[in-house]
């Protein structure tokens, strides 16, 4: 049960009540769009807050608290409401009785699978594209960000009632492909005996590829030398990426992700695909053969100017036309990743989410154009940028992973601190801030460390359990009117808040927002628990007193019981014990 939503609906039931009574005109939709009813920043000022007299002010052609105060009387009837008061230019603060929020904790336990229920997404269908690293090596720390933020999105929506699909690019075609053939043919001359004193430069020199090298010597033998050119690079490139894909997909396995889809940009570009992109923007008129002015930086005496078949990617807000073909007449990037995009546009049929990293920032206008082109506007894409990782180890800089050759890999992260410390830890910043990642800080027993905090919250929920001897699964849910204190109310109101909070971070495709609420969550709790250590009468288990022992104890029930649906979304376990 959503608190809020149901105060909605009283405040829409109220404005068709307010256009009777007062025999007013106005747009409907526009207003019913734009209500907001959501907690004052002061919880002094109440429960809930409304900006309806300034959406109704222009029609009425009065001022807005001028119209607030004609409101108030229609508000305090609503059902739960102590009081009403009009505050600012004209917003309208509301507040609930205790009964209300007893009410809430009662409903909250009594349909405890389904209360924050939402089916925001209704079915429609999403694709999240994350990770999509190269197949060139294992993943590292700043894969680990996206790979955590895309997983946790895609739980968060699903939740939310989407149809999602989850989908990893592979970039299994390009420079980088023929720069890995190389690096495994090395390996491979390696462990057919060779020494290998200095891996050249321009090579990938991580030991990941011995692994590579020792597959083609298992599947060729010394004989793999003896095909053509064509032919041997085609073999070790199809080793190199069954063995690299491997490695990736395990671990993401062991940080708890399995992807939906694994598409190949080689068959994007071996397949009819890129024409097919390429009638259709001709079709529509969106490509033409012209020359692009230099990049912004580049000497204009060093610029070549060439005619190029260019796409209008202008006429969709992006700040320059783009082009499709290389000096050799072969694809660009971009043109491959335009028919990438119209090949998950006819797969999905519906919305599609990117997350890339932080040197991707500079492509979204160009692919938010395409996007909009290809599918004349009927298609939405949300770019998300993660931003970079800083890993620490006591405020120093980590050294360099041997495996990898200059990275540290998500391998030794989960090795060192486990894959639910990584998935939380990764959502304590926003994705496009940067985030310290301190080995020593996250796996540390302190409230400094948020995912210790949030954990031992759910463990102390546990233990006050075992102290009353009794199971969560068995507490009576009955009359909570014994629960008066501020800190129970206020902890009882953030509880009420958690469908709200979910649902906004379904809207905004924010999954920090969850992991946020956990922590304040938590510090709700273990702030009222410490009251108990000061006051006895404050304590969860009050020996002569059942009822009231009750009651709290089926408040801690709801906490418990919102920070394991929380941490769910992050697909993080619950801890019981600590």
């Amino acid at each position: 049960m959503n608190i809020y939503k149901i105060y909605l609906d009283h405040l829409t039931r109220l404005l068709f009540q307010f256009k009777s009574d007062n025999d007013i005109k106005f747009d409907e939709d526009e207003i019913l769009n734009k209500i907001t009813l959501e907690p004052p920043k002061n919880s002094d000022h109440g429960d809930m807050s409304t900006n309806i007299s300034m959406l109704l002010s222009k029609y009425l052609k009065l001022k807005p608290i001028e119209v607030a105060n004609k409101l108030i009387d229609y508000i305090k009837n609503f059902p739960g409401v102590e009081k009403v008061e009009v505050a600012g230019p004209g917003f309208i603060n509301i507040k609930l009785t205790n009964v209300t929020w007893n009410n809430c904790i009662q409903n909250i336990l009594l349909n405890e699978q389904r209360w924050d229920e939402t089916d925001l997404g209704k079915g429609k269908k999403i694709n999240i594209e994350y990770i999509s690293a190269n197949p060139t090596g294992p993943l590292h720390a700043g894969h680990a960000r996206g790979a955590v933020f895309g997983d946790a999105l895609a739980s968060l929506l699903k939740e939310s009632g989407y149809n999602v699909i989850k989908e990893y690019y592979i970039n299994d075609a390009g420079s980088q492909i023929d720069k890995l053939v190389d690096s495994a043919l090395l390996r491979y001359d390696e462990c057919l005996g060779q020494n290998i004193q200095k891996i050249p430069d321009g090579l990938y020199p991580g030991e990941y590829l011995k692994e590579v090298g020792q597959e083609l010597v298992n599947k060729y033998g010394k004989n793999l030398k003896s095909h053509n050119k064509e032919k041997i690079f085609e073999m070790v490139r199809q080793v190199s990426l069954d063995v690299i894909m491997k490695i990736i997909k395990s671990d993401l396995l062991r940080l708890g992700i399995k992807m939906d889809v694994y598409t190949s940009e080689k068959d994007i570009i071996s397949g009819n695909l890129l024409n097919e992109t390429l009638n259709l923007l001709e079709d529509k008129n969106l490509i033409y053969e012209g020359e692009l002015e230099p990049p912004k930086g580049t000497n204009s005496d060093n610029w070549e100017r060439r005619k190029q078949l260019l796409f209008k990617s202008t006429d969709y807000g992006d700040d320059t036309d783009r082009a499709l073909k290389k000096d050799d007449g072969t694809w660009t990037y971009f043109a491959t990743d335009m028919a990438y995009h119209l090949d998950k546009m006819n797969r999905t049929q519906g919305d599609l989410i990117n997350v890339l990293g932080a040197d991707h920032i500079g492509y979204i206008t160009r692919i938010n154009a395409a996007v909009k082109a290809l599918s004349n506007g009927n298609t939405s894409i949300d770019t998300k940028v993660c931003s970079l990782v800083n890993l620490l180890d006591n405020g120093k800089p980590i050294k360099m992973s041997k495996r990898s050759g200059n990275f540290v890999t998500l391998s030794d992260i989960i090795d060192s601190v486990g894959r639910d410390v990584i998935r939380f830890i990764m959502l304590t910043r926003r994705n496009d801030q940067s985030l310290d990642f301190d080995f020593k800080k996250v796996t540390e027993k302190s409230k400094d460390n948020p995912v210790f905090y949030v954990q031992y919250a759910h463990a102390r929920c546990n233990s006050i359990f075992k102290s009353a001897n009794i199971k969560e699964e068995d507490l009576t849910i009955k009359d909570f009117s014994s629960l008066q204190s501020k800190e129970e109310i206020e902890l009882i109101k953030f509880i009420s808040l958690w469908p709200r909070s979910k649902e906004l971070a379904a809207k905004n495709h924010e999954p920090h927002r969850i992991c946020y609420y956990l922590i304040e969550l938590s510090s709700l709790f273990h702030s009222l628990w410490n009251k108990g250590k000061d006051d006895e009468g404050r304590k969860f288990i009050i020996e002569d007193d059942k009822t009231l022992t009750n009651s709290r104890l089926c408040l801690v029930k709801a906490v418990a019981l919102t920070l394991r649906k929380g941490l769910n979304i992050l697909s993080v376990k619950p801890v019981f014990e600590m």
